[in-house]
């Protein structure tokens, strides 16, 4: 039996590109296209793809949350992103949400299609740009304050309105010791001798989205 494949992407022109694809392998079929996340999870409950070659960016649902809608969905299904783009945050979010590989569209016919075959055996395939996005993940130094807590990033978005121990206190309904044993945690978190310095390291980092 050919392995079924659903097509998603938002140009009309590549889904024909790759529909024109996989009639030269007699083992792929295509069952089907859709120009939207939105209607390719709608399209993979009704049609129960073997795999799908997912673009991810597209406009309303994009590629990394229609493949999570999918993959909880139907679980058997497997997404193979497609892009263009070998963004770090991208392939991070299409792993996530249950890609098993990540493709760029330069990809020779062959490497995709053994990339599906893979798919549909359950195997990985990583461009090596994806996999290069993903050793750069792994190996950057981590941002300066990711280890404070929920309140400690709390107490330092007070600290950066200016308020003292005591109000901070107030406004959060703590104890003045349970304050300032969150402040002493947030000085040596960001490497910091003062109020004033960590207020300054945490706004030049970012340390505290608004």
């Amino acid at each position: 039996m050919a392995i079924r494949v659903l097509i998603v992407d938002d140009h009309k022109m590549v889904r024909k590109g790759l529909r024109t694809f996989l009639t030269a392998f007699p083992d792929l079929e295509m069952v089907g296209e859709a120009g939207s996340g939105e209607e390719a999870v709608r399209v993979c409950g009704q049609l129960r793809p073997d795999v799908v070659l997912m673009d991810l960016v597209m406009p309303g649902m994009d590629g990394a949350a229609a493949t999570e809608a999918i993959r909880a969905n139907c679980p058997d299904i497997k997404v193979i992103a497609l892009t263009s783009f070998p963004e770090e945050d991208l392939v991070q979010r299409a792993l996530k949400a249950g890609a098993i590989s990540y493709l760029l569209k330069n990809v020779e016919a062959e490497e995709l299609a053994n990339a599906i075959r893979a798919a549909y055996a359950g195997r990985s395939t990583l461009a090596p740009e994806a996999a290069q996005a993903l050793i750069h993940a792994a190996t950057r130094p981590p941002e300066i304050g990711h280890d404070l807590t929920a309140r400690e990033r709390e107490v330092l978005a007070l600290m950066i309105e200016g308020l003292n121990n005591g109000e901070i206190a107030a406004r959060l309904t703590l104890s003045d010791s349970t304050v300032k044993f969150h402040v002493s945690n947030i000085l040596s978190k960001l490497s910091a001798e003062s109020r004033t310095e960590a207020v300054a390291i945490a706004l030049q980092h970012n340390v505290v989205r608004k």
